[in-house]
């Protein structure tokens, strides 16, 4: 069928099976199937080879140190000359036709750069884990229909960007605006991704059809823990400068100023103020470390678009929050 899956893996053992065997349930969706391991200290390895034994589909990159989510899956996707590529986290389960349903969706229009499923929560598989991300004009990236009725977000629709964690892309678009940041390392590559494509005048879509299912932080072990909290803070800052010119980027600069003091009070609350700090300090200083995507007149009115929708879904965040409370 023309597409290729690829997989991550830092020592997701304990996961493997169910993720591997939801997939091989698939296989006449997907021509190869990539796991590329960041040097497991658990039994990864053996796991993957027992499968590779018995399907020449799947295919094993072994790096010799953890490498990160985005260099990983880049190494993944460069592998493959598929139009399609299917990225998948460890710690997930398909629903039956996940793939065919995505692989349908993403066909529809040229102009779709990713579609993303209906993540639902994989310890309690009535609730959301993720619709469809989003990001607004307070630097804030959130999971749409987080902890929702999974009978919620029941529409096809356009979302800001896909959770690279079960999402399908459109190579020749990756081939023309560039693959993961690298320098991310792990988490919100697939908002600057997904940003990158709509600078472009290409659009992210979510497909409720698609059922996966996902534990979430399965990897770094927690919501909240210093790690993830350090890198989320630093690549916040790397979204914003990249992706905006300088003249959006000014304008905006007060409203990143204030939700970045009121994340910080959140994160004070969790015991993680230093630890934000810390990680907003590590991107500014690296910031020349990025590379700022180059301002084209062509993509003018996309700027506008985007800082339109920015300005929406701070409304819209807003609005929600205040009903739940």
């Amino acid at each position: 069928m023309n597409l290729t899956i690829v997989i991550p893996n830092y020592n997701g053992g304990k996961y493997l099976h169910a993720c591997i065997d939801s997939i091989l349930q698939q296989i006449d969706y997907f021509e190869e199937l990539i796991i590329i391991d960041n040097n497991s200290s658990d039994n990864s390895i053996d796991i993957i080879q027992s499968y590779a034994q018995n399907y020449p589909e799947i295919k094993i990159i072994q790096n010799d140190t953890n490498r990160g989510f985005s260099k990983a899956v880049n190494q993944g996707i460069r592998e493959t000359n598929s139009p399609y590529i299917l990225l998948l986290n460890n710690d997930i389960e398909l629903e039956k036709d996940f793939i065919k349903t995505l692989l349908s969706c993403i066909q529809r229009d040229e102009k779709i750069f990713s579609v993303q499923g209906k993540m639902l929560q994989y310890h309690n598989r009535t609730l959301i884990d993720d619709a469809g991300d989003e990001y607004n004009l307070l630097g804030w990236a959130y999971k749409r229909g987080d902890g929702k009725a999974k009978n919620e977000y029941c529409k096809t629709e356009e979302i800001f960007s896909t959770c690279a964690g079960a999402a399908i892309y459109r190579k020749t678009i990756l081939d023309q605006i560039g693959y993961f940041d690298e320098k991310f390392f792990a988490y919100m590559e697939d908002i600057d991704i997904g940003y990158r494509a709509r600078i472009h005048g290409y659009i992210n879509m979510y497909c409720p059809e698609a059922i996966v299912y996902h534990i979430g932080s399965a990897t770094t072990g927690s919501k909240y823990n210093d790690f993830k909290v350090t890198l989320a803070a630093r690549n916040n800052i790397y979204v914003s400068y990249k992706n905006m010119p300088i003249i959006q980027l000014i304008i905006n600069t007060p409203f990143l100023i204030i939700g970045t003091l009121i994340k910080w009070l959140f994160f004070k609350t969790k015991g993680l103020g230093k630890t934000y700090t810390l990680g907003l300090k590590e991107g500014i200083k690296t910031l020349n470390n990025i590379e700022k995507i180059s301002f084209k007149c062509k993509n003018f009115w996309q700027y506008i678009k985007i800082e339109g929708l920015l300005i929406k879904n701070t409304f819209t965040y807003l609005i929600h929050r205040i009903i739940k409370k």
